[in-house]
């Protein structure tokens, strides 16, 4: 069989889709459940029932067993309890059954999960409830065939414990205010608009085995010690590269994989780090793209342990040499096919995409700090603000022509010119002629807009894009709010409108820059600008509680106050977790393999250094004796770093919960970390490579 038919007998084949709900279920109930998915009804229990039923049967056909509620908790990864389809029948027999009950409703640990205070311990009960906007599929792995159903996870009191349940109301709070406005102009057909989403996921791959003798690529996820290679990225001859054919076994299984659970995985290539490598997918609803993100997270750490591989998403695995974003790609489409961000011919002309895209503008001004906190772990910090990735600071990108649209209206009322493209000539008459785009795009920006949508470049690797979706739809849901109240009481409308946007744009001008956000000039600029310049995930934690943030995501019914406070000791309590792991496996490992190795190097020194002495009266040991000395120096250095590290660790433990505890895991132990990795890998460009404890940088990135 040929590969392309081959793919299209397996696309989808693990999923529980339109496609086999519409051959299986009866059409009333299938019209039904389309209702509900499609336009947000409420589901009726018989139909809930029905679909159950044959939702058993298919996936049951397929080897299934057991089934679970498949849902993303506070942690950042997916959860799922199994239970099998089997139940008592007489005689000693079984019969095998699931209930629309079953399906709607599970009940999972509540108090076993992060909750920042929502649950206490002895108050368990958590619940489950069926995302029918999101299909059931199958995994399937040691354990045999699992159907999994997506759920939202909540507490027995109804607030939200998982990333879910906030980015489903986000998305409706977008789509009211969006159809809302797009009825001002007209368009009476539209019923709802989605929040189309694509997230670009690099990773890296490393040898299994070797990855398996680094303490902290297992435990924390990066490289906690390492000194650089004689070659690291710095001759670009890895970005887009041939790739390799360990990896590209690796690719072809994964790709294989997703396209059996109906994930679109479309785009792959080696990134600019050595290996270092990219998956794009083809956009999706918000919801879906969050939930194929999980499992293309999922299928890489699984494929790659079968491959003998190890895959790494932590953002910064490895100092010195590229980290790893997860692009975050957004627009709004509406149910009759029309994305709001696409400019058109003449953007100049096309007032509703001014519009959506003055909302915009306004939405990442006025609530920037927000963005960067969506886009916060431990791992991030390391990244963000690097000659590699967006800075800390957030701004714009639009590109020449919309600026030049929006300077336009802002100094004359009206735009009455779009800049064109034109041709790119390439000086070979055998090459036709390639139609630019209007415009440039900027690696550099934070959030740009790369020709019909905003590509939120900050998100990290290892997150859930529902928190970064979160926000980015109720910040522009709001804005869409306050745009819509005063355009609901103009007399003129096509004159109300433009005016508006002039006066959006006008306000908010501050936030849009094209040029390089890499420099040093940038940071003093922004600084003019008063935009917000937050450094690391510790100093963004306090915006998710300010009161205009907590008014804002209640106004749009997506957070409550007590959601969002609880979200704050959340991400306290990440990080001061993440750090207190890191500090705690670098203590051991210094402890238990570099200051041993290098007492046992300078011990043979110290021989050597006796044996010549012995052997040759008067003989030059002096490169000897040199390398004692500088070896010596550093590792004092790194005993008493060490032991500043573990004082660091005791007190951090006795500190208040919440803010104060992280900030000093931020403030001193982070700094006690680097303190005593430096004279480490010191001694790693000292000491001989067969006495050194674990696989170096060079071992890691160029042996696959």
């Amino acid at each position: 069989m040929a590969e392309n038919e081959r793919l299209m007998d397996i696309f989808g084949i693990d999923v529980f889709n339109e496609t086999v709900m519409a051959e299986r279920l009866p059409k009333k109930t299938f019209v039904a459940l389309k209702k509900t998915i499609d336009n947000g009804e409420e589901l009726d229990p018989m139909v809930a029932e029905v679909v159950a039923n044959a939702m058993k049967d298919w996936a049951i056909e397929k080897g299934a067993t057991h089934f679970t509620h498949w849902f993303q908790p506070m942690t950042g990864v997916t959860a799922e309890k199994h239970d099998s389809f089997i139940s008592p029948a007489p005689a000693g027999k079984i019969i095998m059954e699931f209930s629309g009950k079953e399906l709607i409703k599970g009940e999972p640990d509540a108090s076993s999960f992060p909750s920042g205070g929502l649950r206490a311990t002895f108050e368990a009960r958590g619940y489950t409830a069926w995302d029918c906007t999101s299909p059931a599929f199958l995994k399937e792995d040691a354990a045999g065939v699992t159907l999994c159903i997506p759920t939202a996870f909540c507490s027995y009191t109804g607030e939200a414990l998982d990333k879910k349940t906030p980015l489903l109301r986000s998305m409706e709070a977008l789509s009211k205010q969006a159809v809302r406005v797009l009825h001002l102009f007209g368009d009476t057909d539209v019923t709802n608009v989605s929040c189309s989403v694509g997230p670009e996921q690099e990773y890296f791959l490393v040898d299994k085995e070797k990855y398996l003798k680094r303490e902290d690529l297992i435990f924390t996820g990066r490289t906690l010690f390492g000194a650089m290679p004689p070659k690291g990225q710095e001759m670009d001859d890895h970005y887009f590269g041939s790739i390799k054919e360990r990896v590209a076994a690796f690719m072809k299984e994964l790709n294989t994989e997703l396209w059996k659970l109906g994930v679109l995985a479309k785009t792959q290539h080696n990134e600019v780090a050595p290996a270092q490598h990219e998956l794009a997918p083809i956009y999706a609803t918000a919801n879906i793209a969050t939930d194929h993100n999980q499992l293309v997270m999922e299928c890489m750490k699984k494929v790659a342990n079968r491959q003998g591989l190890a895959c790494l998403l932590h953002e910064k695995p490895f100092a010195g040499v590229n980290g790893s974003g997860k692009h975050d790609n957004w627009s709004m489409v509406t149910d009759t096919g029309k994305n709001l961000l696409n400019p058109g011919k003449v953007p100049h002309e096309n007032t509703k995409f001014l519009f959506f895209l003055a909302a915009v503008i306004k939405a990442v001004d006025e609530h920037a700090e927000l963005l960067r906190l969506s886009a916060s772990n431990p791992g991030n910090d390391h990244r963000l603000g690097a000659n590699e990735a967006p800075p800390a600071i957030i701004s714009m990108f639009l590109g020449e022509q919309l600026e030049d649209i929006l300077e336009q209206l802002i100094s004359n009322g009206t735009a009455a010119t779009s800049k064109q493209g034109g041709k790119l000539l390439t000086g070979v008459h055998s090459i036709p002629y390639i139609k630019k785009d209007a415009t440039d795009r900027n690696r550099t920006s934070p959030f740009a807009f790369t020709g019909n949508k905003f590509e939120f470049r900050m998100v990290g690797s290892s997150m859930s894009i529902a928190g970064p979706n979160t926000v980015l739809n109720t910040i522009v849901a709001d804005a869409l709010r306050e745009m819509a109240d005063e355009l609901e009481k103009a007399k003129d409308f096509d004159k109300a409108v433009i005016k508006l946007i002039k006066k959006t744009v006008t306000e908010h001008k501050r936030i849009v820059f094209n040029g390089n956000g890499y420099s040093d000039e940038w940071l003093a600029e922004a600084e003019k600008r008063g935009l917000p310049n937050v450094k690391s995930m510790v100093e963004a934690i306090p915006y998710l509680v300010r009161e205009d943030s907590v008014e804002m995501f209640e106004r749009q019914g997506v957070y409550t106050r007590t959601e969002l406070e609880s979200r704050a000791e959340i991400n306290y309590e990440i990080y001061s977790k993440a750090i207190n792991i890191e500090a705690k496996t670098m203590i051991e490992m210094a402890s238990k393999l570099y200051i041993p190795a290098v007492i046992k190097y300078t011990k043979s020194l110290a021989d050597s250094i006796l044996a010549v002495k012995g052997a040759v009266s008067g003989a030059d040991v002096s490169v000897q004796e040199e390398l004692l000395t500088k070896t010596s120096v550093l590792l004092a250095q790194s005993q008493k770093a060490l032991s500043d590290l573990k004082e660091k660790v005791v007190t951090a433990a006795v500190k208040e919960e919440g803010a104060v505890r992280a900030n000093y895991f931020h403030e001193e132990v982070f700094t006690a970390m680097a303190r005593l990795r430096e004279p480490i890998d010191a001694l790693e460009m000292i000491v001989d490579k067969s006495v050194w404890p674990v696989p170096t940088y060079g071992d890691l990135l160029f042996e696959v």
